[in-house]
């Protein structure tokens, strides 16, 4: 693929990524965000934070599936900045609208609500993975370690589907899809390595019986 069309899609996820915080801030000078804007921002970041997480850890599995599509690993650090983008737009939002900034009233909700808990361990866990995402961090930590390191991504994005569901009121399956999406990703990887280690012959009828 040439540099030309790399920086075209470039260009592309970064107007993907950056539309619907546009499209938020419209809504939110007009007052056009329903009767509970601050839920309307908290849900909207929270969202986008764990859809810009599942479709980062895709990328390696429909890499590793689709051999044809392995240009899209260069968008990889990309998404996973966007993610952390969101999930600091999704911290601030909780930060400022619903604790005031207000260290008392933050180690309050701590103490009495675990989803808070479950949030603040994904951003937390989001953190090194967003200050390392630089090609000097990799020449510095090593492939290796920089590869361990980045392992977190699997528990940040569990921490906030947790988050996510302890966050909602009993009984609500709102969380249910991007769950099983989730847990469909966090499959793939294993599945994958399963069936790159299969014979040829073997691995050719698992591939083409899928």
């Amino acid at each position: 693929m040439s540099n030309r069309v790399v920086v075209t899609l470039k260009v592309l996820v970064h107007i993907a990524c950056l539309a619907p915080v546009a499209w938020l801030l419209v809504h939110l000078f007009q007052n056009n965000l329903g009767p509970d804007p601050t839920q309307t921002v908290t849900f909207f970041t929270g969202h986008g934070t764990l859809r810009l997480l599942i479709i980062t850890l895709a990328i390696s599995p429909v890499r590793k599936l689709i051999s044809k599509l392995g240009w899209i690993i260069r968008f990889r650090r990309m998404l996973g900045l966007y993610a952390f983008f969101y999930g600091c737009l999704h911290l601030m939002t909780y930060l400022w609208l619903y604790a005031g900034f207000s260290w008392a009233a933050i180690i309050d909700d701590i103490s009495l609500r675990r989803f808070i808990v479950a949030g603040m361990i994904a951003w937390l866990l989001m953190l090194p993975l967003a200050l390392t995402s630089t090609a000097w961090s990799i020449r510095k930590l090593g492939g290796r370690n920089w590869k361990r390191l980045h392992w977190l991504i699997y528990l940040a994005a569990t921490a906030g589907v947790v988050h996510y569901w302890w966050g909602v009121k009993q009984g609500v399956r709102t969380p249910m899809v991007i769950t099983i999406a989730l847990a469909i990703v966090l499959a793939a990887r294993p599945v994958l390595t399963w069936i790159r280690k299969l014979p040829a012959k073997q691995r050719r009828s698992v591939t083409e019986s899928s």
